[in-house]
């Protein structure tokens, strides 16, 4: 295609992994294989859009179709980086590439860290240990809500998170705590804290949906710096803003879901004019991969490939659209964790009549470079370009 490039929509699929890295093994990964597993466990999943822009050339699935002359550009990455982080993943994604793994608390968050942040808020905290964020506000949110100490639990990410009933805690309130344990925890390179704000009685507490993030700044600069040092717009859909601290997202919208972000996709394919659109559907990974549900996560899928038809169809002259993913959940694994694995890659740009493989990328940072040199970006960071092979046929 020729460099008339005024839109490209980064669509990322939380936690959708196709296979295990060579090195899966190394994080207990070895054999996982997220689509494929989650097929063969509700007994195939047709997913005929994705298929057709070239899924099933690249991803083995029982129920895929092989179609011979697919619509989009299709093509497997690994991550270069350590780690099987969301945070690493979309950084790489970035041009980002980290040598060390954040890191994790399996067996509980260290006096030291604790210690600091009953200093430093005045609260001393229950748990302390992993858990499920359902199963620890009920187990102790009877206990906080008679003395108003905070829940703090982590899980398989590196993650410090604070639960509060708002009965007890505002949410400027808990979103103020949190901003101390991220300082608390900052020197300690745990990636995020979350806040985890519930209600409900004993026996019927539920999360609420102002989950709010606060995370390391990336290291060092991303594909984002670039962007917004030569003005050209970038809009945030879902977490993305969280993802980057802020950084380099100057427009951001909220998705709760996937069926949110789908329409805020909708939305700015009719608003959005220009520039770099970077959404991250989430589902995949949160409401089903973690809680290895493999059902929902099918019904995600396909509920994606039935939205993938208008969304194609909303494209201009010009515009591209790529799919991948920032790791795997294997629905069907041991654990609760992401699974190291391998990610697909279909871009789709208007006026494709036939894509070409785009062979196995050596990191997520291609993307990177790809979209740089599709806005004719100067790009000295890591990953290597694709861009010359989206030719329409």
């Amino acid at each position: 295609m020729e460099k008339d490039t005024k839109r490209v929509f980064l669509v990322i699929l939380d936690g959708v992994g196709i296979g295990a890295l060579p090195d899966a093994a190394a994080y207990g990964d070895e054999g996982a294989n997220s689509l494929l597993h989650c097929s063969e466990k509700v007994g195939g999943l047709p997913l005929p859009c994705l298929d057709r822009l070239g899924l099933g050339k690249i991803a083995e699935r029982k129920g895929s179709v092989r179609e011979p002359r697919p619509a989009a550009h299709f093509g497997i990455m690994q991550e270069a980086s350590a780690g099987k982080d969301t945070l690493t993943g979309h950084w790489e994604l970035m041009g980002l590439i980290t040598s060390e793994p954040f890191p994790t608390f399996p067996h509980g968050l260290p006096e030291a860290i604790l210690n600091a942040f009953e200093e430093r808020t005045g609260w001393a905290p229950l748990g302390g240990h992993p858990a499920s964020g359902t199963e620890i506000i009920e187990a102790l949110g009877r206990e906080h809500l008679a003395s108003g100490r905070p829940i703090v639990y982590t899980s398989a990410d590196s993650v410090f998170q604070i639960a509060a009933h708002l009965d007890r805690f505002s949410l400027k309130a808990l979103y103020g705590m949190c901003e101390e344990a991220r300082e608390v925890v900052t020197p300690h390179g745990i990636a995020r804290v979350i806040a985890r704000p519930f209600a409900g009685k004993p026996g019927h507490f539920h999360r609420t949906a102002d989950r709010k993030d606060f995370v390391l700044p990336p290291p060092g600069q991303t594909l984002l710096d670039v962007l917004g040092a030569r003005h050209i717009p970038c809009l945030g859909i879902g977490k993305i803003r969280n993802i980057f601290a802020g950084r380099g997202i100057p427009h951001s919208l909220p998705a709760t879901n996937n069926q949110q972000g789908i329409r805020r996709i909708e939305e700015a394919l009719d608003q959005h004019p220009e520039g770099l659109v970077f959404i991250n559907l989430n589902d995949f990974d949160t409401e089903y991969g973690h809680r290895r549900n493999a059902r929902g996560y099918a019904e995600a899928l396909r509920a994606l490939d039935d939205a993938l038809p208008h969304l194609l169809a909303g494209l201009r002259k010009g515009d591209i659209l790529m799919l991948t993913a920032d790791h795997g959940c294997d629905p069907t694994h041991r654990g609760t964790d992401h699974t190291r694995e391998f990610v697909p890659l279909l871009v789709h740009t208007k006026g494709c009549r036939e894509g070409s493989f785009l062979g196995v990328r050596k990191s997520f940072a291609d993307v990177a470079a790809t979209v740089a040199e599709a806005f004719s970006l100067p790009w000295d960071s890591s990953g290597e370009s694709f861009f010359g092979c989206l030719q329409t046929a």
